[in-house]
């Protein structure tokens, strides 16, 4: 089984419940939206340093999402400490960003009229999500089941990281 094909399948109801906790956000409306935004800005510096360290040429998002926030006028939150270390939970991490990255273009779609969308907007490049894929993929080749299992790991934590972001916003429902 490949590395991104384990992701996939032992992340699966992770995902799912970070999918659930930021789809009662209605993107039209400034505060709900506002909020949105600061869950993330909760999370993402703490899974982007983490995923950086084995990803030195990670396209950062975090000034996109500051951007975001200040043009709401919206103050930036207290982010997250720390994640998980070592490489293969670097790997996992990268993962979880990198399909937010790729989840974040198709709800830019859905963001109000004059609302900024420089976060939600800040999609791959032309065969970005293949090469990260397969860069996982490469970097599992051969490793064992502890390694494997961290990277996982990884991958939870970042999950568990962006639905306590989330429950920490209370957002409003619009």
């Amino acid at each position: 089984m490949s590395a991104i094909a384990l992701l996939r399948s032992q992340t699966a109801a992770a995902h799912a419940m970070v999918d659930a906790a930021f789809g009662s956000h209605d993107l039209h409306d400034h505060m709900a939206y506002a909020a949105f935004l600061r869950s993330h800005a909760r999370a993402l510096p703490a899974a982007e340093t983490q995923a950086a360290t084995i990803w030195p040429t990670l396209r950062r998002r975090m000034p996109a999402l500051a951007a975001d926030l200040a043009a709401l006028d919206v103050a930036m939150p207290p982010a997250a400490v720390t994640l998980s270390r070592g490489a293969a939970a670097a790997w996992g991490a990268l993962y979880v960003i990198e399909g937010s990255r790729l989840g974040g273009g198709m709800l830019a779609k859905m963001v109000g009229p004059g609302l900024p969308r420089a976060y939600l907007g800040a999609t791959h490049l032309p065969g970005e999500w293949r090469l990260i894929r397969e860069a996982i993929d490469a970097a599992a080749a051969g490793e064992d089941d502890a390694w494997h299992a961290a990277m996982v790991d990884g991958a939870l934590r970042t999950f568990e990281l962006y639905d306590a972001a989330a429950r920490a916003e209370h957002a409003p429902v619009g």
